[in-house]
C-alpha cells in the first residue's frame, strides 16, 4: 500500500488524497507539520513541502506534480475513466486551470490563510493577522468571481466532464471552507459545482478530517450545505 506524508489542510495534499481515492488506491498517511522542518521530513525532502507520496518501491516521489504524474501512470483504473483528458485541447485547458489555481489561488488566497490561521498557531506568541486576512479575502473574491463564470458556461471547471482540475479546486476550496473563509451564500455557481463535487465517494475521506482544537466551520461535513 502506497502512503502519503500530508497534512489534513495542506491543499497539494489533497488533491492528491482525492485522485487517489478516486482512483480506489487507499493510502497510509502520516500526518506531519512541514513548518516545522522536523528531520523526518528534510531526510527526504530538503524543502520541507509537502506531498510526498511513497510507493511499493519505498523511493519517495516529491511534489504535488511528480506525484499526480505517478498515480496517473501507475494506478490509473481501467474500468473508470481518467482524469487527465486524452484530447490535446482539453488536457490543455485543464493544465491551465490547475496552474491557476495551485499557483495563482494558492499564492494570492491559501497560503496565507493558512500561515494565519494553522502555522502562527505552532510560532510563540503569533497570532493573526486581520490586515493580511482581509487581502486574502479580497483576492479571494475576485478568483471566486472568475470560477463562477467558468462554471456558467460549463459543466465542469475545465469544460464538459469532470478532470483533476476539478479536484485541484476542490482541494483548495475544502481548505478554505473548513476555516470558515468562504460565504457559500454568495458563491453562485461555484457553489452548486461544489455541492457535486463533495458528494462524490472520493470526498468522504477530507470531510472527516478535523485539526487538533481548531473543528471545522459550521456545514462544512455537510453534503446539503
Amino acid at each position: 500500500m502506497p502512503s502519503l506524508l500530508h497534512h489534513p489542510l495542506d491543499p497539494s495534499s489533497r488533491l492528491v488524497r482525492l485522485m487517489c481515492a478516486e482512483y480506489g488506491v487507499p493510502l497510509d498517511m502520516e500526518e506531519i507539520k512541514p513548518w516545522l522542518r522536523e528531520a523526518e521530513l528534510l531526510e527526504i525532502n530538503p524543502a520541507a513541502t509537502l506531498p510526498v507520496l511513497i510507493g511499493d518501491s519505498d523511493t519517495p516521489i516529491v511534489g504535488l506534480l511528480a506525484s499526480i504524474h505517478t498515480i496517473e501512470d501507475l494506478y490509473t483504473p481501467s474500468a473508470v475513466e481518467g482524469l487527465i483528458p486524452a484530447e490535446p485541447g482539453q488536457r490543455a485547458e485543464m493544465w491551465r486551470l490547475i496552474e491557476w489555481v495551485i499557483f495563482k489561488l494558492n499564492d494570492e488566497v491559501t497560503r496565507y490563510v493558512l500561515e494565519e490561521k494553522i502555522v502562527k498557531r505552532d510560532q510563540r506568541g503569533a497570532t493573526p493577522d486581520p490586515a493580511v486576512l482581509r487581502v486574502a479575502k479580497a483576492n479571494l473574491n475576485e478568483h471566486m468571481l472568475y470560477f463562477n463564470w467558468l462554471f456558467a458556461t460549463r459543466a465542469w471547471l475545465a469544460g464538459d466532464t469532470m478532470t483533476l482540475a476539478d479536484f485541484a479546486l476542490a482541494a483548495h476550496l475544502s481548505t478554505l471552507d473548513y476555516l470558515g473563509d468562504i460565504d457559500w451564500g454568495k458563491a453562485g455557481e461555484t457553489r452548486d459545482w461544489y455541492s457535486r463535487i463533495k458528494s462524490r465517494p472520493a470526498f468522504r475521506t477530507l470531510l472527516n478530517d478535523r485539526v487538533v482544537a481548531m473543528p471545522p466551520q459550521r456545514g462544512y461535513a455537510d453534503l446539503d450545505f
